[in-house]
């Protein structure tokens, strides 16, 4: 996989260091260098740029400024000699924060990061078409189609599916959060801490707990508000 990314910070020596950089790193190619984030935008709506490396502080348009009316298919890592704004470019979504002055070490540390973040989502949006997965499971993987899961179950270290045919369900050594970014929501729908659940399979709510079987599972308050919209945009008043 190669990132197309561009930089954008308005001391010329640093951006042309951050270029000399990305040149020296394989899976990265470098659209253009900019002095200004007003400079870049033609680029960035013109070209699909997976990546900017965005100084912070710049006359006209900061780099926070900048940060939120980029669309979100675009990370950002910012570059900034104050390591203060780094709970602010958490604020803004980055991906991460270089402090100045900037290692070609931690340049290609952030930017493998990046790259593997555009990986987990480019395999998470394969799952999610395929409909199916492998789960490790007993030493052997094992494949589960979207259509046959029932609903999941966090137990400690373990995630366990409940499928059709299969009423033991099938255990595996992951975590519920892993799990959830790999299936397609709403379809599928955190209602617990413990529980995921196919909504499209769901046939009968009791007392706002979800009834799988003789299983009767608990909605959390925290996950309540989202929960009670879409059954309340699938019910008939």
């Amino acid at each position: 996989m190669t990132l197309n990314c561009v930089i954008i910070d308005d001391e010329p020596l640093a951006a042309e260091l951050l270029a000399n950089y990305a040149e020296k790193v394989p899976f990265l190619d470098l659209q253009g260098t900019f002095n200004s984030a007003t400079e870049a935008i033609k680029t960035i709506r013109e070209k699909k740029i997976d990546l900017v490396f965005l100084d912070i502080q710049m006359p006209e348009l900061s780099g926070l400024e900048f940060a939120r009316i980029i669309g979100n298919e675009t990370r950002i890592v910012f570059t900034t000699a104050f390591s203060q704004y780094a709970i602010e470019g958490y604020k803004v979504n980055a991906l991460d924060y270089l402090l100045k002055p900037i290692s070609f070490e931690k340049f290609l540390e952030v930017s493998q990061k990046a790259l593997d973040y555009f990986e987990s989502l480019s395999k998470q949006k394969a799952m999610k078409e395929d409909r199916f997965i492998f789960i490790k499971s007993e030493y052997k993987l094992q494949k589960i189609n979207f259509d046959d899961i029932l609903y999941i179950e966090g137990v400690k270290d373990y995630v366990k599916f409940y499928v059709k045919g299969n009423s033991k369900g099938i255990m595996s050594l992951m975590n519920m959060k892993k799990v959830e970014e790999y299936l397609p929501e709403p379809e599928f729908m955190r209602i617990h801490r413990s529980y995921i659940v196919h909504m499209s399979e769901v046939q009968l709510v009791d007392r706002f707990r979800i009834v799988m079987g003789d299983n009767y599972l608990p909605i959390s308050e925290s996950y309540k508000d989202m929960v009670q919209k879409y059954i309340e945009d699938h019910t008939l008043f």
